[in-house]
C-alpha cells in the first residue's frame, strides 16, 4: 500500500494507536457538526489540532496540504453564501444587483469553520498514521480484514490521485505539452489527462484486486501481525470516552431544546 502523505516523524502522535486517532477523527467531526456554531470549529482546531500539528512536526504539510483544499472551498462558500443568502437583512456591502449580507457572512462563517476543521482532521490523521499501520489495528480489534482495507484505502484515495495526476502531467510535459499561463487555456490543455488519469485508477484498482486475492486476502481464518501494533490502558479508556463527549454534544443541545 502506498505511503502517499505519511509523514514519519516518530513523534508521540505518530506513536498512539491508529484506532485511536480515527476515533479521535470522528467524534471531532459529531461534535463540531452537532454544536454548529464558529466557535466550536475554531476552539477545536486552535485547541486539538494545531497543537497535535506542532507536536507531530507536520504543521507545514498540515497547512500546504489543507490550504490548497480549503482556499477554493472558502472562497466560493463566502461569494455564494453572502450573495445569495436567503432572508439576508443586515447589508454589509452592495453594488448594483449583488449585495452581501451579514447573515449570509455568518451563514458562511459557520458552514465554513466545519469544513476546515474536517479536513484538517482527516489530513492531519493521513499524515500522521501509515496506512499499514491502520488496516493492521483495526484488523486486531475486531475488524473484517475488507472493511478495514476499505477505510485505510478512502482516506489515501486524494493523495494518490494527486500523485498520479502529477506523473501524467510530468509524463506529458516531457513528450512536449505546452501548459499555458491563462487558466481557461489551461483547462482546455489538461482536459485530455482525465482519460489516462480514470483509466489508471482503475488498472490500479484491478492489480490490487489481483494482489489481494493471492494473498489469500479474502480468507476468514485468524491472521497473526507482523508487527504489533503498541496500545495502552489509556487510550482504550479515551476511545471510550472520547465517542461518550461526542454523544453528549448531540444530546445535550436537544434536550436544552426541550426543556
Amino acid at each position: 500500500m502506498t505511503r502517499a502523505q505519511f509523514v514519519g516523524t516518530g513523534s508521540p502522535v505518530h506513536r498512539l494507536n491508529p484506532v485511536t486517532k480515527l476515533v479521535a477523527l470522528l467524534s471531532i467531526l459529531v461534535i463540531v457538526f452537532a454544536l454548529p456554531q464558529w466557535w466550536v470549529s475554531a476552539i477545536v482546531v486552535v485547541g486539538v489540532l494545531l497543537p497535535a500539528a506542532v507536536i507531530a512536526r507536520c504543521g507545514g504539510p498540515l497547512i500546504a496540504v489543507g490550504g490548497r483544499i480549503l482556499l477554493p472551498i472558502v472562497v466560493v462558500l463566502v461569494l455564494v453564501q453572502g450573495l445569495t443568502f436567503p432572508g439576508g437583512r443586515t447589508m454589509v456591502w452592495q453594488w448594483g444587483v449583488l449585495s452581501v449580507t451579514a447573515e449570509g457572512l455568518l451563514f458562511a462563517l459557520n458552514v465554513g469553520a466545519r469544513i476546515v476543521c474536517l479536513v484538517l482532521a482527516s489530513v492531519l490523521l493521513v499524515l500522521t498514521t501509515h496506512p499499514g499501520d491502520l488496516m493492521s489495528a483495526l484488523t486486531e480489534a475486531g475488524m473484517s480484514p475488507k472493511f478495514s482495507y476499505i477505510i485505510s484505502s478512502t482516506l489515501q484515495l486524494i493523495p494518490a490521485f494527486r500523485s498520479r495526476a502529477d506523473a501524467i502531467l510530468l509524463a506529458q510535459q516531457a513528450r512536449g505539452l505546452a501548459v499555458p499561463r491563462n487558466p481557461l487555456r489551461r483547462i482546455g490543455v489538461m482536459m485530455p489527462l482525465l482519460g489516462p488519469l480514470v483509466l489508471g485508477m482503475f488498472t490500479d484498482v484491478e492489480e490490487r484486486g489481483t494482489a489481494m486475492e493471492a494473498r489469500g486476502f479474502g480468507s476468514t481464518a485468524r491472521r497473526t501481525a507482523l508487527e504489533a501494533i503498541p496500545d495502552s490502558t489509556a487510550q482504550r479508556v479515551a476511545r471510550w470516552v472520547m465517542p461518550l463527549v461526542a454523544v453528549a454534544a448531540v444530546v445535550v443541545p436537544l434536550v436544552w431544546e426541550v426543556l
